[in-house]
C-alpha cells in the first residue's frame, strides 16, 4: 500500500477518523498500533505514513510514543499526524517531531480534530453523554475537515496546524496555565517509566462479564474469580476503554492528589460507531 495509516483508539474517536480517511485516500490501509507493539522493530512500507491518535494528558499516548520509537520509516516520503481531542491544549506534535528527527525524518503535516470527550467521566462533574444530535453536529464538522485533510495528504502538501482551537483553558491565568500544562505533560512522560497509573477499580455493580478484560489494550486487566484485577506490574495505556465500555458502569477511578474523580456519578462515552470488538481487535498481532 502506498499509504499506511496507523491508529490508536481507546473509545473509537481516532478509529472513526482513520476509517473515514482511508475511504478518501486511494491505495491506503489502516493498521492498529497496538497490534505491532509486541515487536522490537516495526517496518513500515508506505510512501505516505500517517499516525492517528487521541490526546492523552495534553500530549501523545504512551502506546504511540512506543510505536514511533520502534518504527523504521525510511520508505516514507511524507509523514502526517492527526490528534483527536475534546478541546484541551495539545502539546504532542513537537514530541513526534523529536522522535522522527532521530530517524532523519520529520512531520510534513499535522492536524487537530475536536470531538466528543471520552475522558469526561473522569474530569468533569455532572457530565452528560452527548446526544445523537450533538454527535451528528460534531460528526458533520469532523467529516468536512477530514475532506480537507485528505486533499492535503493526497497532494503531499506541507501543513503544520497550530493549536488555535482550544475550548478548555488550563487556567484563566496564562502563567498558571503554562505551568499546569508543563506539569501535566511531564507527569505523562514519566508515567511510562513508573508503571503507568493504577487508579482503576470496580464497584459492586460488576457482574464479571469480562468485557473490561477483552477491551483492555495493554492487557492490564485480568478476570480473577469473576472480577477484574488491574495488574500492578502491567503498564496502563490510559485509553479509558474499560471505563467507557463497561455495560454496568462498574469501572471507577479513585481520586488522586489535586484531581477529584467523578466517575461514580457520571455517564460514559464510547463512540457510537465503535463496538467492543472494534476496539479489542487492535490487539490482534500482525
Amino acid at each position: 500500500m502506498s499509504t499506511e495509516i496507523y491508529y490508536f483508539s481507546g473509545t473509537g474517536n481516532s478509529l472513526f477518523v482513520a476509517r473515514e480517511l482511508q475511504k478518501k485516500i486511494p491505495d491506503s490501509v489502516i493498521i492498529p498500533i497496538v497490534s505491532l507493539l509486541h515487536k522490537d522493530f516495526i517496518q513500515t512500507n508506505g510512501k505516505t505514513i500517517g499516525i492517528v491518535f487521541p490526546c492523552h494528558s495534553l500530549t501523545i499516548p504512551i502506546a504511540v510514543k512506543r510505536f514511533i520509537r520502534k518504527i523504521n520509516v525510511q520508505s516514507a516520503e511524507y509523514i502526517f499526524a492527526i490528534a483527536t481531542r475534546y478541546g484541551t491544549v495539545f502539546k504532542g506534535f513537537n514530541i513526534i517531531e523529536k522522535l522522527l528527527k532521530k530517524k532523519n525524518k520529520h512531520l510534513n503535516s499535522q492536524f487537530i480534530l475536536n470531538m466528543c470527550h471520552n475522558e469526561a467521566p473522569r474530569s468533569e462533574q455532572n457530565y452528560i453523554v452527548p446526544s445523537k444530535s450533538d454527535i451528528l453536529q460534531i460528526e458533520t464538522t469532523v467529516l468536512k475537515k477530514i475532506d480537507e485533510i485528505s486533499n492535503i495528504i493526497k497532494t503531499q502538501s506541507s501543513f503544520l496546524e497550530k493549536d488555535a482551537d482550544v475550548v478548555i483553558k488550563s487556567s484563566s491565568n496564562p502563567i498558571t496555565g503554562f505551568l499546569i500544562e508543563q506539569l501535566v505533560v511531564f507527569a505523562m512522560n514519566i508515567s511510562e517509566y513508573i508503571g503507568g497509573v493504577n487508579y482503576f477499580y470496580h464497584d459492586n455493580k460488576c457482574n464479571g462479564c469480562g468485557i473490561c478484560e477483552k477491551i483492555c489494550l495493554s492487557k492490564k486487566i485480568k478476570i480473577t474469580e469473576k472480577k477484574p484485577i488491574w495488574q500492578g506490574n502491567v503498564l496502563c495505556y490510559m485509553c479509558f476503554a474499560c471505563l467507557n465500555y463497561c455495560p454496568k458502569q462498574s469501572v471507577q477511578i479513585k481520586n488522586i492528589p489535586y484531581v477529584k474523580s467523578h466517575t461514580t456519578g457520571n455517564s460514559r462515552y464510547p463512540h457510537p460507531y465503535a463496538t467492543v470488538n472494534d476496539i479489542s481487535a487492535q490487539k490482534e498481532h500482525i
